[in-house]
């Protein structure tokens, strides 16, 4: 088994590894928000905390600001690609933390009432991969 380089998780724990920043981009999955709105989801962040996250995901490529009004100067945020792609990992990280409060961590598909699975996707073969498929496949 090849063994783990640990730097790419060191690297993005440092852009994301706080639990405001989670939040957040949890907030923009949704779609673009003001501050206020943002504000209003993260639950208990404090005003200067939200705009040092802010500034902070802008700087790592994560969202993008773009303004509404210009005078006054307001924006609205959204999520880049790099941040878009984080919803898996939410998703994963979401579910785990459901399984260890005792909660049901899957959603169900609306059309038969499955419980839904989280498995590694390969998209150049547009199918679900097995384990042994992959040396890092244990750590999913």
């Amino acid at each position: 088994m090849a063994t783990i380089d640990p730097a790419p998780l060191d690297r993005g724990l440092a852009r994301v590894g706080d639990r405001w920043t989670l939040l957040i981009v949890d907030a923009l999955l949704q779609g673009a928000k003001r501050y206020s709105d943002l504000a209003h989801a993260v639950d208990g962040i404090a005003p200067n905390i939200l705009a040092a996250r802010l500034r902070k995901l802008e700087r790592d490529g994560l969202i993008v600001a773009r303004p509404y009004s210009h005078r006054p100067r307001r924006l609205s945020y959204e999520l880049t690609a790099d941040g878009k792609a984080l919803a898996g990992a939410l998703a994963l990280l979401t579910a785990w933390a459901a399984r260890l409060a005792g909660q049901d961590p899957s959603g169900y598909h609306a059309a038969c009432g499955t419980a839904l699975q989280t498995r590694p996707w390969c998209p150049t073969c547009a199918r679900c991969l097995d384990q042994g498929e992959t040396d890092d496949l244990d750590r999913l």
